[in-house]
Formats: structure tokens, C-alpha cells, sequence
């Protein structure tokens, strides 16, 4: 979906892209007119600097009238001075609004990912968001803000100079005039070819961080394939390409340099000559000859600032493009404005509004695909009244997970309804849905905190005594009660302290704590061990009564007491009734579950072995 490289070659400053980004910063307008202030104060004082020059000279040396020379001293370290306060001004705004569009990039961001669908996060990989949210949010509050400094620094710089030297004597001022421009042009083509060729080097350099990474995963099949000698000619061949693009852009980088020193001088000698002239014709004093030689050296700067900037902002292209793509990408899953209106949005609940749930659900003529023309649901019908529990069956591939999806809106028909309590799903709120919904997921997803806070998500009001009394139906509190800090232990990155049954175990609890209307249970057992199995059966049919639930399950045993039993293939019902009904009946299920009993028991005897 998403070709990094190739928005990395691109280097044309796209303005809409950078409206977005100016629309961030500007939210401290304060702090920008402060930034703007103390740039402009430094380059006043960098433009002050030659003409106090020029008065100690022509008053000191030439005329050798030292009789201000106090005053003189005083001025210096009042420039001292308020170059002090300037340089501290522009670090300490700029500063702090890199760190406040920083927040604010990814603030925004994360608050619109909260929105996407499922559909989003399965064709958008893990890494692509972590290096916007990441990398790209840096990269360009970093840009942004000292980018600031220099372009008004720079910019007023030149033109408070260029004030100076006209006010002073126009014949030398049109000396910088004529070879401004060229110096110009010169810099803006050298960048635009550096950039080039960093961006080649840094497309090698991405491929060669891969083979890397390829090298140190795959080293078992490489030496198990005996292509050790394949892969290091692959990897010096990029390796070659990356030092040639890299030596390149080095070159070119010298060349620009020298170029713009050289123009930098041509323009101080020419000063310097036709200077000279005007001196020894008393047309201007040495002090005036000096301070235009020292400005014309100075405008070497500003020159080659304005022109990093640009080529700062073209190298931020593309990080500038991905993350205000992930800010303002629309959810292809969205309430309408009328059910907004009355049910509120995600984070602006109108929960006044919002009805029970009973659980009389209604799937009527469903068709659902993925991908375009691979139907997984074809005109499904079903019906499941309030306070049942259905289990889906089937082999891989049959279309159990995407029903318990589509019931629990994280994809939405392609045609035909769902209906909750006998009205279409979509003419309520998703939070409505999700709020009267639990779903405990085959791999549960723990957070980087202690087991009562994983727990607490279930329902992030609740006390601790509740989120304990949720923890020992499910069985959590057996294994808690031993550990070091009990309900306050970490967890871990993701649960990596527990093992796969205790994460499980704790999915329960939360799905117990949120007491929903709805319970979905997809492959909710199939980590968890023989003993701990039977904990969570006995939580299970206390927690499955009243409510209407789907249980998602390969192992058939979970199952058996469920109200309704669903045997899907290619999406379709091929058979419906409880477990005692469909292994009389001697079809699918029976076969299913005859193959699965005797694996299972054959399994029990190995271990027996």
C-alpha cells in the first residue's frame, strides 16, 4: 500500500501538504511572533556590528579622536548583551514549539487511528505507522522550528544589509545587487542535485539495512542452502552503489561550497577595487570601504541558510505527506450525521440517548468480501434470539471470524443487514455497539501495566474490589495471589512476563468485568491448558447466561452445551442444532467431531507414552 522509496524521490514542496503542517504550528501563535521577534533581533544586531566598525575606525584610527571611546565600549557590551538575550529568546521558542508541534503531530494522529477501521490496520503495516508517529512527527517539528529561526534570520539579514550599503552609497551596493542573484540560482541548483543524490544513497542505504537484517534472520536457510557467496555479492553490489551515490553527493556538496565562496570573494574584491577607487577620491572614508567589504562577506550566509531551508523543506516532503495522510485519512466505517446527532461520536458520546441492548440478532441476505469478487458471505441469513449461545464451526476459511466480525461492526455488509433488537445496526452509534460488546480475542492484547489496570479496561470505573471479584470467576486470582506484588504486578511489553493461558485468562476477566450484552468468544480456549480449561467452562456458563453470545472454537469440547451449534463451509449454513441433535443426525459435524475426539485421545496417549 504504501512505497516509502518512492515518495522518497519525490522533491517538490507540495503547499496543501504544508497548509496542514502551518495550521499545526500556528495553533502558538504566541510563541511564533516571539520566535519571529528574537530572529529579527539577532539579525539587527548582526547588520549593527559593521557599522559600529566603521565609526571606530574612521573616529579612532583614522582621526585618532578617542574622546567617545567610553560610549564606545558600552555600546559593544550592550550588543553583547542583547545578542545574548536574542540567541537565549530564539533557542528557548523554538524549543519549545519543536516539542509542541511534535505533540500535536502525533496527538492528532494517534486520535485519528483510534477512529480507522479494521480494514485500515490490515492493509497498513505495523512499521509504517510507527516511523510517522515516530521519525516523520520529529523530522519535521525539528525542521519546522529552526527552520523558522534561520529563514527569518537569514531573510531579514539580507534585506537590513542591503538597506545599510544603498542608504550608505549606491555605486558599491549594485556590486552585491548583480551577484546576489547568482549566487542564488547557483545554490538552489546545487541543493536541488544534492538532495537528488542523497535520497539515491539513502534508497541503497534502506536496502542494504534489509539485506542486513535478511542475513542475521535467515542465516540457518542461507548456510542450509550453501548461497553464502550469492548473498554477499548481492550485498556488496548494493553496498558499491551506496558508496558511489554517497561519494556523489559529497562532491557535489564540496563543489556548491566552493562555487559560492568563490562568488562570495569575486563580489569582496570587487568591493575592494572600485572601494579603493571611491577612497583615494575622498568620495568615501576607509571605515565606509571596510563596512561594506564585512557585509559582503556576511551575505555569504544568509545565502546558503535560505538555500538549506528549501532544501530542508524538500527533504521533509515526503515525512510531511505521510503523517497529515495519517491525520486526515477517512474511516471507510463511519456513522451518518443523523445517528451522530442523536448517539453522539466516539469521543463525544450523547449516552442519554443511547437504548439497551437485549441481543435479538438478525444477519438478513449478507454478502461480505475483502477483496473484490472472493465473496466469504453470499446472501447469509440467520436468526439468534436474546440470551442464546451459538457456536461456529468450521474449517479454516468458512467465514466463522468474519461473521463474529460483521456482528461486531468492525466491517459493515457489502450488501444486505444486521439487525440488533430488530433495527438495522448502522442506524445506531459503533461506540453504542461497542460499549454493550465483549470480545475475547484468540491472541489478547495485555498492556504495559500491572494486572489489575489490564483487567480494569473491561470497564475503567470500576474499583478494585470489582475487578478482583472478576479476576476469581475466571480463575486469575489462583495464579495472581502468587506472584511477588499480586494484583500490582507488571505484566511486561504486551504481557511478555505471563505465559499465553494467563493473558487469556485475563482477556476473560475483562469480558467478565464488562458484563456485556453481547459476548464474543473467538478461539477464546484454545491456549489455555486442560486444568485452567475447566476453570474458565464453569466461568464461561456463568457468564454466557442471559446474554446472547458466538463462540468461535476448534476444539469441539467447549462447545457441547451451547443453545446452538453452526456448521459453516464457504460461508454457508451446511448444518444448525445442538450438539446431541447433530451427531444424530451422523453429517459434518459428526465426522468433524469423530476426527477431532480421536486426535485428541491419541494425543492423550502419546503423553500418557
Amino acid at each position: 500500500m504504501h512505497h516509502e522509496d518512492d515518495q522518497d524521490i519525490l522533491y517538490k514542496v507540495q503547499l496543501g501538504t504544508w497548509k496542514k503542517i502551518i495550521t499545526i504550528v500556528f495553533k502558538s501563535k504566541k510563541r511564533i511572533f516571539l520566535l519571529i521577534l528574537f530572529s529579527v533581533w539577532v539579525a539587527g544586531l548582526d547588520s549593527f556590528f559593521p557599522l559600529i566598525n566603521r565609526y571606530a575606525i574612521d573616529n579612532f584610527f583614522v582621526n585618532g579622536d578617542y574622546s567617545t571611546w567610553p560610549y564606545f565600549i558600552a555600546v559593544n557590551v550592550l550588543v553583547a548583551v542583547g545578542f545574548g538575550i536574542g540567541v537565549w529568546g530564539f533557542i528557548y521558542q523554538a524549543g519549545i514549539i519543536e516539542a509542541e508541534v511534535s505533540y500535536e503531530l502525533r496527538r492528532q494522529a494517534f486520535r485519528n487511528l483510534q477512529k480507522l477501521s479494521h480494514s485500515y490496520f490490515d492493509k497498513t503495516p505495523q512499521g509504517w505507522i510507527m516511523a510517522r508517529m515516530t521519525s516523520d512527527a520529529r523530522r519535521l517539528s525539528l525542521i519546522i522550528s529552526w527552520g523558522i529561526i534561520d529563514f527569518v534570520w537569514a531573510l531579514f539579514s539580507m534585506i537590513m544589509i542591503l538597506i545599510v550599503l544603498y542608504l550608505t552609497f549606491i555605486k558599491l551596493a549594485l556590486i552585491i545587487t548583480i551577484i546576489l542573484p547568482v549566487m542564488l540560482a547557483v545554490a538552489f541548483f546545487f541543493r536541488k542535485v544534492i538532495l537528488k543524490q542523497h535520497r539515491i544513497a539513502r534508497r541503497y542505504n534502506s536496502q542494504l539495512t534489509a539485506q542486513y537484517n535478511e542475513g542475521f534472520l535467515g542465516a540457518k536457510t542461507t548456510k542450509s542452502l550453501s548461497i553464502e557467496d550469492a548473498n554477499h555479492m548481492e550485498f556488496s553490489d548494493t553496498a558499491h552503489r551506496l558508496k558511489q551515490a554517497s561519494i556523489k553527493a559529497v562532491i557535489s556538496s564540496a563543489l556548491f561550497s566552493s562555487i559560492i565562496l568563490v562568488l562570495a570573494y569575486l563580489a569582496v574584491s570587487a568591493t575592494m577595487v572600485r572601494g579603493s577607487v571611491f577612497v583615494l577620491g575622498s568620495i568615501i572614508t576607509i571605515g565606509t570601504l571596510q563596512m561594506f567589504i564585512a557585509y559582503t562577506i556576511n551575505f555569504f550566509e544568509p545565502v546558503m541558510a535560505l538555500s538549506r531551508i528549501v532544501s530542508d523543506l524538500q527533504n521533509a516532503q515526503a515525512s510531511a505527506e505521510r503523517i497529515v495522510s495519517l491525520i486526515e485519512t477517512e474511516s471507510d466505517l463511519v456513522d451518518t450525521p443523523e445517528v451522530e446527532e442523536i448517539y453522539g461520536s466516539l469521543f463525544e458520546d450523547k449516552k442519554d440517548n443511547w437504548e439497551p441492548l437485549h441481543g435479538d440478532i438478525e444477519f438478513k441476505d449478507v454478502t461480505f468480501y475483502y477483496k473484490e469478487n472472493e465473496n466469504i458471505l453470499t446472501n447469509f441469513n440467520l436468526k439468534v434470539k436474546a440470551g442464546q449461545s451459538v457456536a461456529l464451526v468450521g474449517h479454516t476459511g468458512s467465514g466463522k471470524t468474519t461473521i463474529v466480525n460483521l456482528l461486531s461492526r468492525f466491517y459493515e455488509p457489502k450488501s444486505g443487514s444486521i439487525l440488533i433488537d430488530g433495527k438495522d445496526y448502522r442506524e445506531r452509534s459503533i461506540h453504542w455497539l461497542h460499549s454493550k460488546l465483549g470480545y475475547v480475542l484468540q491472541s489478547p492484547h495485555l498492556f504495559s501495566t500491572t494486572v489489575m489496570e489490564n483487567i480494569r479496561y473491561g470497564k475503567l470505573d470500576a474499583t478494585d474490589e470489582e475487578v478482583i471479584y472478576a479476576a476469581k470467576m475466571v480463575g486469575v486470582d489462583a495464579f495472581v495471589q502468587k506472584m511477588d506484588n499480586k494484583y500490582e504486578t507488571s505484566v511486561g511489553e504486551g504481557g511478555n512476563l505471563l505465559s499465553v493461558g494467563q493473558k487469556q485468562l485475563i482477556s476473560f476477566a475483562r469480558a467478565v468485568l464488562a458484563d456485556p450484552r453481547i459476548l464474543i468468544l473467538d478461539e477464546a480456549t484454545s491456549s489455555i491448558d486442560s486444568e485452567s480449561e475447566m476453570v474458565i467452562q464453569k466461568a464461561t456458563d456463568m457468564l454466557l447466561s442471559d446474554r446472547t453470545s458466538f463462540i468461535v472454537a476448534h476444539r469441539l469440547s467447549t462447545i457441547v452445551n451451547s443453545d446452538l451449534i453452526i456448521m459453516l463451509e464457504m460461508g454457508e449454513i451446511v448444518e444448525m442444532g445442538t450438539h446431541a441433535e447433530l451427531l444424530a443426525h451422523k453429517g459434518a459435524y459428526f465426522d468433524l467431531y469423530r476426527n477431532q475426539f480421536i486426535k485428541e485421545k491419541g494425543k492423550e496417549y502419546e503423553d500418557q507414552l
